[in-house]
């Protein structure tokens, strides 16, 4: 990597990263001015603006024809969102899961990101079903601000401490428009600077750009989600990191991937690959958050773990099959033996055993 890819690398990432976070604190500033609730922010104003780098990679990649970027953004990041932040999140700290709306969420992120896999089996992503993807975005934004009526005292609570204080501070009407339009700037030239960079770099070490999207795109892209999840879960606030993260899954398929598909020339055309295996791959990470919820609504420690293992392996298998090493068959015969079997039954036996406590509470 010359040092020009690297300065559009670094400085792409730290537009979009600053972007992000201009965008968000100006919008949910207005939106507390507007007297919208801290539940509401965060879970629409907040949720939605830490994937807006994801949004701006996506939008001008599919506009420039670059679809394998924009498809392997989104999916990459919904990946890199449940296996590595609440992974990290829960390593932290033990993620309870006590707000409703999340756990609604958890089956309608399933829902999406199957509904993604059947929209993508013929090759593409028509600007028709990009419209009715981007039209959900919109059908679940309404459905968020109904719901958030019937949280309880404590959720309330929760995101009131988070966002309640930010909206607060000094500062008028016009200042924090400017931080909306100067975070939306941000965000278009850190998305260019960035895809650029991500292109080269896949050009000069023979990766296709599909494996830079999945990877370091999707990852450079989802760093604000990291921050506001970690941060959350630090501080104890373990609805705002599960509910970022998952707000954020709905918005990529929905809104990023949507709006990507119409704006596309001809379509957002999805690689043969990732029908195969990336989307499988999302689909099932979705998945296997359902029992992992259902069990007390708790993400413990070991879990998290587990969540991070399998990025971890994810990746590798990734960068191999790039790369064409030798180790790969064996990584192949160790997934299907060993990983894969193991997930199944241990996640068939935290499913029995929720099932099992729900009954004897009943």
């Amino acid at each position: 990597m010359d040092g020009y890819t690297l300065l559009l690398f670094v400085g792409g990432g730290l537009f979009l990263v600053a972007g992000a976070e201009a965008l968000v604190r100006g919008a949910s500033r207005l939106a507390a001015a507007l007297g919208v609730s801290p539940l509401v922010v965060g879970l629409t104003v907040v949720a939605f603006g830490t994937s807006a780098p994801e949004l701006a990679v996506s939008v001008s990649s599919s506009f420039a024809g670059q679809n394998d970027i924009a498809v392997g953004n989104v999916v990459g990041s919904n990946i890199f969102n449940v296996l590595f932040i609440l992974g990290l999140a829960a390593l932290i700290t033990p993620l309870v899961v006590a707000q409703q709306l999340v756990r609604l969420d958890v089956p309608l992120m399933i829902g999406v990101s199957v509904l993604l896999g059947v929209l993508a089996a013929d090759g593409q992503v028509s600007r028709f079903e990009g419209m009715l993807l981007f039209a959900g975005i919109v059908a679940y934004t309404a459905f968020a601000v109904r719901m958030s009526r019937a949280e309880t005292a404590t959720v309330q609570a929760e995101y009131a401490s988070e966002f309640e204080a930010d909206a607060a501070r000094p500062g008028g009407a016009a200042i924090n428009t400017f931080l909306v339009v100067v975070g939306l700037g941000a965000l278009v030239l850190g998305s260019r600077w960035f895809v650029t960079a991500a292109v080269a770099v896949a050009q000069r070490i023979g990766v296709s750009e599909l494996v830079i999207g999945l990877t370091i795109v999707a990852a450079g892209t989802s760093l604000p989600e990291v921050a506001t999840s970690v941060i959350a879960s630090l501080r104890g606030e373990r609805d705002i990191a599960v509910g970022n993260v998952v707000g954020s899954n709905l918005f990529n398929i929905l809104g990023v991937l949507g709006l990507s598909a119409v704006v596309a020339p001809d379509g957002l055309a999805v690689a043969p690959a990732v029908s195969r295996f990336d989307l499988p791959v999302m689909v099932a990470v979705a998945v296997a958050c359902m029992p992992i919820f259902l069990t007390g609504h708790r993400i413990a420690r070991w879990e998290g773990g587990l969540f991070l293992a399998y990025y971890v392996a994810y990746v590798t298998y990734l960068v191999l099959g790039a790369t064409q090493h030798d180790a790969l068959p064996a990584v192949n015969r160790v997934m299907v033996v060993f990983v894969l079997p193991l997930t199944v039954v241990t996640l068939a036996v935290l499913t029995v055993r929720a099932v099992r406590e729900r009954s004897r509470t009943r």
